[in-house]
């Protein structure tokens, strides 16, 4: 097993982590199951439900293969709770106002823009 490989496998629920596509769409997501073969997640933007190969971490699914884990690398306490409440606010919220980002949330948005690119699997 590779270094990346034992990466993946050690995402747990609770966990983000970035995956890329093909597209070059970035992906937040918050680890929603894990098995023995896959990843449950849910991408934080879209609330889209999302399932990865866990010892592959490539997208399963209709598009499969599209789109992959790229990294890992838990966030800093205060971005990993930012990113916990716009999370619950997208999921709960009817607001149509919801999707406007506060100033913490901007910061949160531009911090994982280097800091994912900067560590890959």
């Amino acid at each position: 097993m590779t270094d990346g490989e034992t990466l993946i496998r050690n995402i747990k629920v609770g966990d983000f982590f970035h995956a890329k596509c093909r597209s070059g769409a970035s992906m937040i997501c918050l680890a929603t199951a894990v098995g023995d073969a896959t990843i449950q997640a849910r991408r934080i933007t879209t609330q889209e439900d999302l399932e990865f190969d866990r010892m592959t971490g490539m997208e399963k699914g209709p598009d499969g293969g599209l789109c992959g884990i790229d990294s890992v690398a838990p966030l800093p306490l205060e971005i990993h709770n930012v990113f916990l409440g716009l999370d619950h606010r997208y999921r709960t919220s009817t607001d149509p106002e919801r999707s406007k980002l506060t100033k913490a949330e901007i910061r949160a948005m531009s911090f994982i823009y280097d800091y994912y690119r900067e560590n890959p699997i």
